[in-house]
């Protein structure tokens, strides 16, 4: 793994595997509370991440002890409603929402409040035995507002999101896991070589292929089956005019592995 590069001094940045980025959290002292600042560098860097053509699949963690803990409380006590709408945290969080590239959220201990909504911006979650999934808005007053209300119910339904939501209580990793918000769930310490074990496998398939699937999967999640199906034909009509489909079809014919150059 090559050394980690500060994005600033609560983001750290490494490419673990060729085509792999590894986004990690690092406000450790405040259990990766979601600070203003930590949220911009977040932004910044999914912004560059993607449109970086070396990346192919991302993993986004905060270590072994702790996902992230929700936003920053103590930066939230004295707002108003002006000064929250003012945030923008919408614009925010938009570069991480629309990413191209796979994100992998590699989730260990807490991801509550923010960083459950964090982690459900990623489009594959692995879980390590320890993590635990909370929506604790309700108990101080206020609400998920990064998308915890309506990512949350896609993934596990009205009726688990309503639990979670309505009572602020956590869920393990492996209910996690039966209820659909979670992909895998492995050992503690086995959850970020998995994640980045992954990615590099998403990594060496063809990119373009990677990232079409990924776009419609998101735009027909919430479309008719009639759209959703007419969306998958044209992205895979649209691939058969890429490079990365000769070559991966040809490969296959002549039994040998194929080198993808996202064309």
């Amino acid at each position: 793994m090559t050394p980690a590069t500060a994005c600033t001094d609560e983001l750290l940045l490494e490419t673990p595997e060729e085509g792999v980025a590894l986004v990690r959290l690092n406000r450790p002292a405040a259990t990766n509370a979601l600070s203003l600042s930590l949220q911009q560098a977040l932004s910044h860097t999914f912004d560059a991440l993607s449109q970086d053509p070396a990346v192919r699949a991302i993993v986004l963690t905060g270590g072994d002890k702790v996902f992230a803990a929700g936003g920053d409380i103590k930066s939230m006590d004295d707002c108003g409603p002006i000064e929250i709408m003012q945030r923008h945290t919408e614009r925010v969080w938009a570069p991480i929402e629309r990413c191209p590239k796979p994100i992998i959220a590699a989730v260990c201990g807490y991801a509550f409040g923010g960083g459950a909504e964090l982690a459900m911006h990623a489009d594959i979650i692995i879980a390590g035995t320890s993590a635990s999934f909370a929506q604790p808005e309700i108990r101080i007053g206020i609400m998920p507002g990064i998308g915890g209300t309506q990512r949350l119910v896609r993934a596990v339904g009205k009726f688990n999101a309503m639990r979670i939501l309505l009572t602020g209580k956590p869920i393990g990793a492996e209910e996690a896991r039966l209820m659909g918000l979670v992909s895998q769930v492995v050992a503690d310490d086995q959850v970020v070589d998995e994640a980045i074990k992954m990615a590099a496998l998403i990594a060496a398939m063809p990119p373009l292929a990677a990232q079409q699937i990924k776009e419609v999967v998101l735009a027909g999640v919430d479309a008719s089956l009639e759209t959703a199906l007419m969306l998958e034909r044209k992205a895979n009509q649209l691939l058969f005019a890429t490079r990365d489909q000769k070559e991966g079809m040809q490969a296959f014919i002549e039994k040998r592995r194929p080198k993808f150059e996202g064309r």
